[in-house]
């Protein structure tokens, strides 16, 4: 058979997708768009502030769940196509779920992301006074610079299970006028390796100093009474009084130290955002949204929401935990009316497909050299779709199959307003790395891949993200739930 002449490629076509390909998305976007990123933003950080622990995000997104009429699942006697449900697991991990029109017959689409972030735990006695000033002990929980939490603002959050059987809250730090704590740092006169007129600093912060100020002023004693750590006395006269609390308390609480900063616009032109937390709720917020949003479709809409992402997805309320497979055991149970048997679980996690929405770093300009810049996602440039995570010769790594990555770029491309880029794996090759959730869900035999919204300091107490890359990683789920 004669050859088939090939069509003569059409350069300036090809040029002009290439110039498309680096546009930020304030270039790509009309006003009205822009608009409506801006919009999008204000009620992202509204959630930042009622969520700053993975305890309080869970209470928020089910307020936000019911007052779109989902309902808890437990309250269900049959589910049928359409209903809206949600499912909250130790108050720390939470399912919501749309019923498609073929149930779970052909499998579910999923979005997951991770509700806890780095931060400081009170340990189990964390309370004691040295000098006459009372501390708090901490053990800091997930990746952190721990340099950079001394001499900031912090503000405890959480729960204390007395022993009587009463729960109560604590949050201190937050509102106006209330007290915050912090940990100290040396002064640089002290602080010199070479000796006098040395920059360079000659103390790394080491997780035992990560200790913070709780107060200075002894309880009173009459001139008969002698006592020692009477500073420690006092607060914990003061948690007596306002909580009802002893201090063997403290061993079943579960107090939190966060940073106090409230979500701020960053820039003359507050393109950015800056605050605690964007790791990993910008992902839970903008999952959430989509799934609120996106239209009914054939195959049931899943949002998911787990814990102890941060150190490696271990315990109870991680990605890890079958509380996933309870869910939908449950809710094909509900729907059936018959018992799910676990290869009934398996074959509708089989025709799953599944993105994992969890941030990555942003190539900085001021930090190049780690970075591998023609794989690295940028600010402003859309969601960042990742192949791959692990490290160095793909160790722990979650891969994304060409098939499934193919089919997101026919989904996104239906709409110019989809800025996404694509990449694979965390800086260097044998320098970064990293991973996430995805590979406890591909585990689960789920066709998945990591995307999520690119971030400068990450895991620092201020982090920093784009405006426009929260809304296309809204855009982008949504879509992704509806086709």
């Amino acid at each position: 058979m004669p050859k088939q002449k090939k069509q003569p490629r059409d350069h300036q076509k090809m040029q002009q997708q290439l110039a498309s390909s680096k546009e930020t998305c304030w270039e790509r976007w009309s006003e009205a768009t822009i608009k409506e990123a801006f919009t999008f933003a204000e009620g992202y950080k509204e959630f930042l502030n009622k969520a700053k622990t993975e305890r309080e995000g869970v209470e928020e997104g089910i307020k936000v769940a019911e007052d779109n009429g989902f309902v808890d699942v437990e309250k269900k006697k049959e589910i049928k196509p359409g209903d809206k449900i949600y499912f909250s697991h130790r108050g720390k991990s939470l399912i919501f779920a749309r019923v498609g029109e073929k149930g779970l017959e052909k499998g579910t689409k999923m979005v997951m992301s991770h509700i806890d972030s780095p931060h400081l735990d009170l340990k189990v006695s964390p309370l004691y006074e040295e000098e006459n000033i009372a501390f708090l002990k901490t053990h800091y929980y997930g990746g952190i610079k721990k340099y950079q939490w001394p001499t900031i603002a912090l503000s405890l959050h959480g729960k204390v299970y007395l022993k009587d059987g009463k729960e109560v809250d604590i949050n201190i730090g937050e509102k106006e006028g209330d007290p915050v704590f912090m940990i100290t740092d040396l002064l640089p006169h002290l602080d010199r390796a070479g000796g006098p007129g040395s920059t360079i600093s000659s103390r790394e912060v080491e997780g035992e100093h990560l200790n913070m100020v709780a107060g200075s002023i002894p309880v009173k004693l009459n001139k008969k009474e002698k006592m020692e750590e009477r500073v420690k006395l006092a607060i914990l006269e003061y948690l007596y009084d306002h909580y009802g609390m002893v201090e063997e308390d403290l061993s079943s609480a579960e107090l939190q130290a966060v940073p106090s900063e409230k979500p701020r616009d960053l820039g003359f032109d507050r393109s950015m955002m800056s605050a605690y937390g964007h790791d990993d709720r910008i992902c839970c917020y903008s999952s959430l949204q989509a799934l609120l949003h996106s239209k009914e479709a054939e195959r049931t809409q899943i949002c998911i929401w787990v814990d102890r992402e941060e150190i490696g997805s271990e315990g109870s309320t991680s990605a890890q935990s079958i509380f996933i497979e309870r869910f939908l055991s449950l809710l094909n149970e509900k729907m059936t009316g018959q018992r799910s048997s676990i290869s009934d679980i398996y074959k509708v996690f089989s025709q799953s497909t599944g993105i994992s929405a969890d941030v990555t770093g942003a190539l900085d300009p001021d930090y190049k050299d780690v970075h591998e810049p023609r794989n690295a996602p940028r600010m402003h440039y859309g969601i960042a779709v990742e192949k791959y995570t692990g490290a160095k010769g793909k160790l722990a790594t979650s891969e994304a199959s060409g098939e499934f990555l193919r089919d997101l770029r026919n989904v996104f491309g239906k709409d110019k307003n989809i800025l996404y880029q694509l990449g694979g794996g965390l800086g260097k090759i044998d320098q970064g790395g990293g991973g996430t959730i995805a590979k406890f869900m591909a585990n689960r035999d789920i066709d998945i891949v990591d995307m999520g919204t690119p971030l400068f300091n990450m895991h620092a107490p201020l982090e920093i993200a784009s405006k426009g890359d929260l809304y296309s990683a809204y855009l982008g789920y949504r879509r992704f739930l509806e086709e």
